[in-house]
């Protein structure tokens, strides 16, 4: 029997093209989006959520068992990136992101279990991000919020170990998406004492979201996760360069490796 995904934000960026790529390899995906009803073109269907809504999280969980009986793979993708000097981005932007990036993924997790738990089986994808490894300049809130669901897996794999229900992070570097787009930027200010090393890298890193690498390579890599009989807990996807700085801030003095990461960003 066809297993059946759940896909969050699979509308657009890496969580369309994972869907459309499981969909071909016979598995039956369901993504989701606050506006299902801007994708009734999608190659599979969209089911209305709001990630930060525990309510519209327990009707999606609901409505999808009650459709296909089960959930056996959850990917955790929807998210938001947040730029800005940390003196200066408002608390509410941070809550936002927290809430999208860490407290979503969290509920859908615990919304889900219980179907998994009286399954005896089931795999969670967390789509975390390379930058969760490492304090960014002017990416601290978003490193921050992917860094704590990178830990959260490591705890939930270790609690969840005898319902057999599984979990691994997929950490992705820089992808030719729309997440530049939908991120929230704090403005740069006139009178602000970060005005050029935070406007130069905001164009640094906009221009790294466009030079990226192609989303397949992500669907390919959830695929192989999905049909491995023991995934592995951390998984990297991206250029060399950026896996590699995982490694050298694990080999690193942490003096040096900050003046690594300060020349690269030119601060």
């Amino acid at each position: 029997m066809a297993k059946i995904v759940l896909i969050t934000g699979g509308s657009s960026g890496i969580g369309k093209s994972v869907g459309e790529y499981l969909t071909t390899k016979g598995f039956v995906v369901y993504g989701t989006s606050r506006f299902p009803e801007n994708y009734l073109d999608s190659k599979f269907p969209i089911l209305k959520l709001d990630v930060t809504q525990p309510v519209s999280i327990s009707e999606c969980v609901a409505e999808l068992i009650s459709k296909t009986g089960q959930i056996d793979v959850l990917i955790n993708n929807a998210g938001i990136g947040i730029t800005g000097p940390l003196e200066e981005i408002p608390t509410e932007e941070i809550k936002r992101n927290f809430e999208t990036n860490l407290f979503g993924p969290i509920n859908m997790i615990n919304a889900v279990l219980p179907s998994m738990r009286l399954q005896r089986s089931g795999l969670i994808l967390n789509i975390t991000s390379i930058a969760g490894y490492m304090g960014l300049p002017y990416r601290g809130i978003y490193s921050a919020s992917k860094g704590a669901l990178e830990l959260i897996t490591e705890s939930y794999r270790m609690e969840l170990k005898t319902f057999n229900v599984k979990m691994s992070n997929i950490a992705p570097g820089d992808f030719a998406t729309n997440i530049a787009a939908g991120r929230y930027h704090a403005p740069v200010l006139e009178n602000s004492p970060y005005k050029e090393s935070y406007g130069a890298t905001l164009d640094m890193m906009d221009s790294h979201v466009d030079s990226g690498e192609n989303p397949l390579l992500m669907a390919q890599v959830v695929h192989k996760i999905i049909t491995s009989k023991n995934p592995k807990i951390h998984y990297k996807v991206g250029a060399f360069l950026q896996k590699f700085s995982v490694v050298l801030k694990r080999i690193l003095p942490d003096l040096w490796f900050e003046k690594l990461l300060s020349r690269f960003y030119n601060i």
